[in-house]
């Protein structure tokens, strides 16, 4: 459940890091570095070891440690709790410790690397697909995007469309499904197919079989629409 996963740097990146981080504090000590596999790492297990720093919030991650210690037979660690740094320009999202989950967020539209270069591609127009679930901020990204001139092409609106009477779609859905789907002024009922088609694999097939290219289509000719006006 960390913020943006995908950019947390790879274990040996951060590894090295740590390492040029420790010997540079004091060179003399050796240090084992260990990628943890399990919540309780080797303080679980090592007999050696003799101590565990935490700080307030890992406290709890500390004593759970001495459990397992003590269900493998092994003495508790000493917790020796640190004090973490405060970030005196954290922002009003962010945690107020210097955190790492911070610094991605941070990272947030920045560049990591060029765009790819697909010679299948065209170099215009440039064509960015927003997706993601209920509430997770399509509808305010495309805002903001549209109010940077973006050409905005709203697919839930088109499948819509492709639906009502003299659509693209509108014979083929009552073809497969039958009358039994219309409204009196023979519109399409949605919560009568919605209720021929979830929970039955088949069906749903069937109706996105005929919808999806529709839409499909539908999404190309705006694209060709906004490409004509610049």
């Amino acid at each position: 459940d960390k913020v943006l996963p995908e950019l947390i740097e790879p274990y040996e990146l951060r590894a090295a890091k740590l390492r040029e981080f420790l010997e540079d504090v004091k060179p003399s000590l050796r240090y084992e570095i260990v990628p943890l596999a399990d919540p309780y790492g080797p303080a679980g297990t090592d007999p050696d070891l003799r101590c565990l720093v935490v700080s307030e919030e890992t406290r709890r991650g500390g004593e759970a440690v001495n459990k397992k210690r003590l269900e493998n037979g092994l003495p508790e660690l000493v917790l020796y709790e640190i004090l973490l740094m405060k970030d005196p320009e954290h922002r009003q999202n962010e945690e107020e410790k210097i955190s790492s989950s911070s610094l991605r967020q941070r990272l947030l539209g920045t560049l990591l690397r060029p765009p790819r270069q697909d010679p299948a591609l065209p170099s215009r127009p440039y064509v960015i697909g927003l997706t993601g679930g209920t509430g997770s901020g399509k509808t305010s990204i495309a805002r903001l995007l549209g109010q940077l001139g973006a050409f905005l092409i709203d697919a839930d609106k088109l499948g819509h469309a492709v639906y009502v009477p003299g659509g693209p779609a509108y014979e083929q859905v009552v073809a497969a499904f039958g009358a039994e789907i219309l409204n009196e002024d023979g519109t399409i009922n949605r919560k009568v197919l919605g209720a021929k088609v979830f929970g039955n694999q088949e069906q749903l097939k069937s109706l996105t079989d005929i919808v999806w290219p529709e839409i499909a289509r539908m999404v190309r000719e705006q694209i060709k629409e906004a490409d004509a006006q610049g």
